[in-house]
């Protein structure tokens, strides 16, 4: 009996950018009615796999096979036409249209030549539907929506393609509790149809969870592809990363009495969603934001850093009134205060401009002399940044678009470190990147604590907030509900002042 050919095959695929190997002599394939788990470090060569996958890029060698038939694609659409659906990390909606209007942009009923704006309403309420997401208004602008709500629009948008084979890069990492098990019931049933379903996360709680099949890569090369539980956690981060994994979290420094804070607020509130947000930080600490997605966290980030009109309340900085009007005012002031932001792709770069000018974005300033940039200090400032944080590039004047998530992070963070920032706040900046980028993250908070710096740093993972911070401040509905640290500082003890109960005793 011929076995059946798999759904798309890659044969000796390599890709070239500039001379840099992103793929090196790939064989690749995925099977009908499977969840197959692409796993490495950021630059491991997994982004450039599905965008010759998905038709966003060509190989520079190698042969792609759909049904066991060669195919060269030109653009996404050709694979769309061929049944390979990509979610991208990167979302691809239009804030100022409508939901609806975003899920059937790319072909859009008509009647009578025209739009059909009624049978793209429906269109849109049948496919929320599907994906377990009734509660969305087709009629609502995208902007509007959260970054949670809009990447489950981008889903039912990709679903809408019926997709053979389904990408998702990362496509749960900005989701809410609630909305992941929405995404793993909709695999199961996909996986049910016989769909394909590549899926790439660095949450290996959720690869042991859905995936049956997982392949690693490194380097540009896929290392191994295995059944799920033939291998152990340990052995897959070696795999991934080539070494050992060194101990996690950095250790923290013996408990020390409060110092003086640099940075003070109390009863801030704003609109509805900053309810009298009291809070210290002091020199030398790490601070971590708790509490479940959506709590007021990423309000309190932007009202520090001026972002926010009408912020009512406190706010002093070393020992002075702090009422920025602007980041420009936050960051510029006699104690600067940088803000790493939630989305590096929308927030946080420009990803059509040079590395370099992203680098220097944030602090032209120190890098100029009166009005006109000093090429020489910003050379020296440029390369420094990439030293410093150990960021993988070709050349400084690449996009910084080229770039790994990992590195595109990296490159965020050291943009704000070229103003010598004494407050830093940090919005979830392990989001969406490997385990070896999370550790050198880690590794960077604590020697920035050490130096005196001031970190403000939310996350959604309570493993990181036990593991990176010196106490937590866990939000509940805009307020301040607990504060953790010492042994008091437990997942359970998190847990339970997200969901603004009391934790009994063990």
């Amino acid at each position: 009996m011929t076995e059946t050919p798999p759904l798309v095959a890659l044969h000796g695929v390599s890709k070239d950018f500039a001379g840099v190997k992103a793929l090196t002599e790939v064989d690749f394939e995925c099977r009908r009615g499977s969840i197959h788990a692409i796993l490495g470090e950021n630059g491991a060569g997994k982004s450039t796999l599905i965008k010759i996958m998905s038709g966003v890029l060509e190989p520079s060698t190698g042969q792609v096979l759909v049904n066991g038939q060669p195919v060269a694609f030109g653009n996404p659409a050709e694979a769309q036409a061929a049944g390979i659906v990509c979610i991208f990390q990167e979302l691809s909606l239009i804030p100022d249209l409508t939901v609806a209007e975003n899920i059937s942009i790319d072909a859009p009923p008509r009647r009578f030549g025209l739009i059909d704006a009624r049978a793209q309403r429906a269109r849109a309420v049948e496919l929320l539907a599907r994906i377990r997401c009734a509660d969305v208004d087709p009629d609502m602008m995208v902007r509007d929506l959260s970054l949670s709500r809009r990447q489950m629009v981008e889903i039912a948008k990709a679903i809408g393609k019926n997709p053979s084979v389904l990408i998702l890069d990362e496509a749960t990492s900005a989701l809410t509790a609630r909305d992941v098990e929405t995404v793993y019931d909709l695999l199961a049933d996909l996986k049910a149809q016989g769909v394909a379903c590549l899926f790439i996360s660095h949450r290996m709680q959720e690869v042991e969870k859905l995936c049956d099949t997982l392949s690693v890569f490194r380097n540009g090369q896929h290392i191994e592809t295995f059944a799920k539980g033939a291998r152990s956690d340990g052995e897959i981060v070696r795999l991934m990363i080539g070494r050992d994994v060194e101990a996690q979290f950095p250790p923290k420094p013996a408990a020390q009495g409060r110092r003086a804070p640099v940075l003070s607020v109390e009863n801030l509130r704003w609109e509805r969603r900053l309810k009298g947000v009291t809070l210290d930080l002091a020199p030398g600490e790490i601070v971590g934001l708790g509490g479940l997605d959506g709590q007021g966290q990423r309000e309190l980030l932007l009202a520090l850093f001026g972002v926010l009109r009408g912020v009512e309340g406190r706010m002093v900085l070393s020992g002075a009134p702090y009422a920025p009007g602007s980041p420009a005012a936050a960051k510029t002031g006699a104690t600067r205060v940088a803000l790493v932001p939630e989305d590096r792709k929308t927030e946080g770069l420009m990803l059509e401009l040079p590395i370099a000018d992203n680098l220097l974005a944030a602090g032209l300033k120190q890098v100029s002399r009166g009005p006109v940039i000093d090429a020489g200090l910003a050379g020296r400032a440029v390369a420094a940044g990439i030293e410093a944080l150990r960021i993988k590039i070709g050349r400084p004047e690449d996009a910084v678009g080229t770039l790994s998530g990992g590195n595109q992070q990296k490159v965020v963070i050291a943009k704000w470190l070229m103003i010598a920032p004494d407050v830093i706040l940090l919005n979830d900046p392990t989001r969406g990147i490997d385990v070896g980028t999370k550790q050198e993250i880690y590794r960077l908070m604590r020697s920035l604590a050490e130096e005196g710096r001031a970190i403000l740093f939310y996350s959604s993972d309570y493993a990181e907030l036990i593991g990176c911070c010196d106490r937590v401040a866990v939000m509940y509905d805009g307020r301040v509900a607990a504060e953790l640290s010492g042994a008091a500082l437990t997942e359970e003890a998190i847990l339970s002042a997200a969901l603004n109960i009391h934790a009994e005793p063990a």
